[in-house]
């Protein structure tokens, strides 16, 4: 039988030797100086040795323990190094699927399934959030309290909207993680109720004709960049969403037609949609046209112009007209959405087809598949009439559209 002291004295010779101890263990010392742990073992009536590791890493009473791990392996019909190998095969697997990994496997399939760019970027930010907590770890050993800890660090700074986004994040990871056989389960499902619920924010809107307006009339006098004024001036008439317009393409628009088509890459559905463009935005179109039609964007950046305008240039021009607090890019949905369905002229589906909203109601929504064209033309047309009557209850308050084409 081995001791410690037996172990330490022995010295490397021309050949390997063996230091036996008990049951088949024994220690085999290299001419190198190493000493190896190894295990003769009879499996299914042949003979084989299981290595088990290098001293003095592993140790005399280590080496028994491990020895002794493994004839009980055999004893319930398992082959011990078989096994190893199997555990090699798993630590390497787990090494190789980390959430990191797992997370922009994930990603990558998002951006070849067609997700908004804009959308991606959001994404990896909140990723980028999660990885110094869990992205090291392999995905099947990630714990809801390892989860949740990530979402803490978020909420710890007040910004409890964006830890609600990543726990939708986070389990939409360990879900593909499932489906691709590299956890068990979705270990973020459960922490819906564990973050602090954040409170709704409305944009700010004005849905008075009275206010309106005068907005109207605020916009046409606006003496900042040109391309900031169109914006705004058209945003009202056509109720599109503040990125779906200012990532608008000329070759999205069919004056001829009086159409306006965005693809479903650029809607936040998923799903293309058609705006009636009215006359008076046609006109709009038509003064906008001869700033920017050399370039791709209806709406470009000032000084880039290849680039599209900024998502706060309509909000930073409501804010120089002073309406900082009463309205923003958004809200000019919400006021044609209010004042559509007040008037009592519209089926209210066609305002919502208008909106590009969809029906979260899936019965419904299968039933309901008419886009209420026909209605919208006349609808949008009305609604640019009304709001020039809402206009020239006064007087304008300045000039009109400038010739240069940069935006604020």
């Amino acid at each position: 039988m081995l001791t410690h002291i037996k172990i330490t004295s022995a010295k490397p010779a021309a050949k390997t030797y063996l230091l036996r101890d008990t049951q088949g263990l024994y220690l085999a010392v290299q001419p190198t100086g190493s000493k190896l742990w190894r295990l003769n073992y009879r499996y299914l009536d042949k003979q084989k040795t299981l290595h088990l590791g290098r001293w003095p890493e592993i140790g005399l009473a280590a080496a028994r323990a491990r020895r002794d791990e493994a004839r009980k392996q055999i004893a319930e019909g398992i082959d011990p190094a078989i096994e190893k190998k199997r555990a090699k095969i798993a630590a390497r697997y787990a090494a190789a699927n980390t959430f990191s990994a797992v997370a922009e496997e994930w990603l990558l399939k998002c951006e070849r399934e067609g997700l908004a760019a804009v959308t991606i970027d959001k994404i990896r930010w909140l990723l980028s959030k999660a990885y110094p907590v869990i992205g090291s770890l392999p995905i099947s050993q990630i714990t809801p309290h390892e989860a949740l800890a990530v979402l803490r660090r978020i909420e710890a700074t007040g910004a409890y909207e964006s830890a609600r986004r990543m726990r939708s994040v986070l389990s939409r990871v360990f879900r593909y993680g499932v489906a691709t056989l590299r956890c068990e389960k979705d270990v973020a499902r459960d922490l819906r109720g564990a973050i602090a619920t954040p409170k709704v924010r409305h944009f700010a809107a004005i849905t008075d004709p009275a206010d309106v307006g005068k907005l109207l009339r605020a916009i046409d006098g606006y003496t900042g960049s040109a391309i900031t004024r169109m914006a705004m001036r058209i945003s009202p008439h056509v109720l599109l969403r503040p990125g779906e317009l200012r990532l608008a393409l000329w070759s999205d628009i069919d004056l001829d037609k009086a159409i306006w088509s965005i693809p479903a890459e650029r809607m936040k559905m998923r799903r293309p949609h058609r705006v009636p463009l009215s006359r008076q935005v046609l006109l709009m179109l038509e003064e906008l046209r001869e700033c920017t039609v050399y370039w791709q964007y209806l709406f470009p950046a000032r000084g880039k112009p290849r680039k599209p305008m900024s998502e706060n240039c309509v909000n930073l021009g409501l804010r120089q007209l002073g309406y900082a607090n009463q309205m923003t890019a958004h809200g000019f949905r919400a006021m044609g959405a209010t004042l559509l369905n007040e008037c009592g002229k519209w089926h209210a589906d066609a305002i919502e087809r208008q909106l590009a909203h969809v029906d979260t109601n899936q019965v419904r929504r299968i039933y309901a598949r008419g886009e209420y064209w026909d209605e919208r033309v006349h609808m949008m047309q009305y609604w640019s009439d009304y709001l020039d009557t809402l206009r020239d209850g006064g007087k304008v308050l300045q000039g009109s559209f400038g010739k240069d084409g940069t935006s604020g």
